[in-house]
């Protein structure tokens, strides 16, 4: 008999797991609420912790505008945007993450798996050593990213009908002409561009600047995606058993594409290269609460945030005053999580 839910856990080699899946299914709000609390602790992390530290009952009168001096600067000009620009990017990728992994049927897909932070990273770079600012860096990464969206949905639609396998190995290899270029850009970059571009190869969001624009593109994928979210159940389980339930792939499969596509464009042209936040939230959400997208999508965006915010706390932290790419983070944490889900999947 055909397993129904993917995601779902077997009570005869794990009850105590099989038990908290089935009561988080049961119970979809109780598992979106805990997310939303775990996003709230989060940041009031992120906003309390840092190289000048500061005390819960500190906050609130700064938050308020009741504060003044330099710990109201920290917080109100440093931490929150930076906080809610990493709780943003990390909501994109997970977001389009779980998306990319339905539209290509393909469990290891990433958002960066179609060579979109490739784009990025070239149009990033290359602002870079045309000595732009911080907005012209961002700038030339979203223009990066979404050329080469329309490079990769160009050549793998061609004359006729594009599948996700086409898709997918279009992505592939284009991918691989980024890198190498982005290779050439490091060999031929003067000495002293380096440091700043290798960092924002890793992933860095001190200089994300307003977080409005991430959390506004975050709202508008969700809310694109969400009304669709029985189709994308279908879709996952097959194109020939979601046809003849009365699903149109094509135009669903086009705009998973350009939704999930614009999102890590987004994402990349904020914070840079920041990987396995969209590959290893949706399979862990999976793992607890099965693979109904109407609960997987809000829960991805906030466990993406979430997971983000906390490694790039950590970044600003633990060798503070200095910081780390929060990129490096984010594989620490996505590594070992990742493998874990991986051998429990095997057994």
């Amino acid at each position: 008999m055909r397993d129904e839910g993917k995601g779902a856990i077997s009570s005869k080699t794990d009850p105590q797991a099989a038990s908290v899946h089935s009561s988080l299914v049961s119970r979809p709000s109780s598992l979106l609420f805990l997310l939303a609390l775990g996003a709230l602790a989060a940041l009031l992390a992120a906003l309390l912790l840092g190289s000048i530290p500061l005390r819960p009952a500190e906050l609130w009168p700064l938050l308020t505008g009741q504060g003044g001096g330099i710990a109201a600067d920290i917080v109100l000009e440093l931490r929150l945007p930076r906080a809610l620009a990493a709780f943003a990017v990390g909501g994109m990728l997970a977001l389009a993450g779980a998306q990319m992994q339905v539209l290509l049927g393909n469990p290891l897909a990433d958002p960066y798996i179609l060579g979109i932070s490739g784009g990025a990273a070239i149009g990033a770079l290359l602002a870079m050593l045309a000595g732009a600012a911080a907005f012209g860096i961002n700038g030339g990464a979203l223009l990066g990213a979404l050329a080469s969206m329309m490079i990769v949905f160009g050549l793998a639609h061609g004359r006729g009908i594009w599948s996700p396998t086409r898709l997918l190995l279009t992505g592939v290899v284009v991918a691989a002409g980024w890198g190498a270029l982005i290779s050439f850009l490091l060999v031929m970059a003067p000495q002293e561009n380096l440091p700043g571009m290798l960092f924002w190869l890793m992933g860095d969001l001190a200089h994300a600047g307003r977080a409005l624009p991430g959390l506004l593109v975050l709202a508008f994928g969700l809310l694109i995606t969400l009304p669709r979210a029985r189709s994308l159940n279908l879709l996952a389980r097959g194109e020939q058993q979601a046809a003849a339930l009365g699903v149109d792939v094509r135009p669903l499969r086009l705009q998973l594409y350009l939704t999930a596509s614009l999102l890590t464009a987004a994402a990349v042209a904020i914070g840079g290269s920041i990987g396995f936040v969209g590959l290893v939230v949706p399979h862990m959400l999976r793992l607890f609460a099965g693979s109904d997208h109407r609960l997987l999508l809000p829960a991805s965006v906030l466990g993406g945030g979430t997971l983000l915010l906390v490694a790039d706390t950590l970044a600003r932290t633990l060798l503070a005053p200095q910081q780390l790419p929060v990129g490096v983070l984010t594989a620490m944490l996505g590594v070992p999580l990742f493998l874990y889900l991986l051998q429990r999947g095997y057994r």
